[in-house]
């Protein structure tokens, strides 16, 4: 049974056109139906999910040691067969007009943003990059790159708060958001920042602070020596 169920798990994968969670294929198993031989899938309904796991673990190894054109890798929570990277030249020449065109550059700074500080305000990214968004966030968002999480209830209106999307993560390659190149250095950063923000508050309260007390110690009547 163990060969078997490799096989269907490899073709599950080879079929499927984004990563498959291993509950995903567990709920797959357990619904499958197949009119013609019904005691075929019905011999596979009780798969568990450890059984998928160990499977896995088994084909990655599987497909690692022999002279395969892919490889089977974790990707946005799931698994996924993709092609190995010293094939890429033919690959790209193959796939290049049914892509859709790059990210820009301004594209890719504001994602990076959205991804190290989600959720965030349109206002806030524009504020950290110095320029307008709304372009470029539309774009995210046509390529679902990003989405609405919600909004900031503690800021007047109520601004729109973004964040990646399952699609961001696969588009990278990525397992989660800590897999991002850099990434522990990139949350010190963003982290600097916030700080810099909530001295550069404090520093502002300093002064109206100082204000009451100079004029409370001026009503103060001075002590005789």
């Amino acid at each position: 049974m163990t060969l078997e169920l490799k096989r269907i798990i490899e073709a599950m994968l080879f079929a499927a056109e984004r990563p498959l969670t291993t509950r995903e294929m567990r709920s797959i198993f357990a619904e499958a139906t197949d009119e013609e031989q019904p005691g075929v899938a019905e011999a596979f309904r009780n798969v568990r999910e450890a059984q998928i796991v160990a499977v896995l673990e088994e084909l990655k190894i599987e497909l690692e040691t022999q002279p395969r054109a892919f490889q089977l890798v974790e990707i946005a929570g799931g698994w996924r067969l993709v092609s190995r990277a010293e094939y890429a030249p033919w690959l790209k020449k193959l796939l290049d007009e049914a892509r859709p065109h790059r990210l820009s550059q301004p594209s890719l700074e504001t994602l990076s943003i959205i991804a190290l500080r989600q959720p965030i305000s349109r206002a806030d990214i524009a504020a950290i990059r110095g320029v307008e968004v709304d372009g470029v966030i539309k774009t995210l968002l046509e390529r679902d790159l990003i989405t609405i999480v919600g909004r900031n209830e503690s800021v007047l209106g109520k601004p729109l708060l973004y964040g990646t999307t399952q699609r961001f993560l696969e588009h990278f390659g990525l397992r989660g958001l800590d897999d991002m190149p850099k990434a522990a250095e990139l949350r010190l950063q963003a982290a600097a920042l916030r700080t810099a923000e909530q001295k550069a508050e404090v520093k502002k309260e300093e002064p109206a602070e100082a204000k009451a007390i100079h004029e409370e110690q001026a009503k103060e009547p001075a002590q005789s020596n």
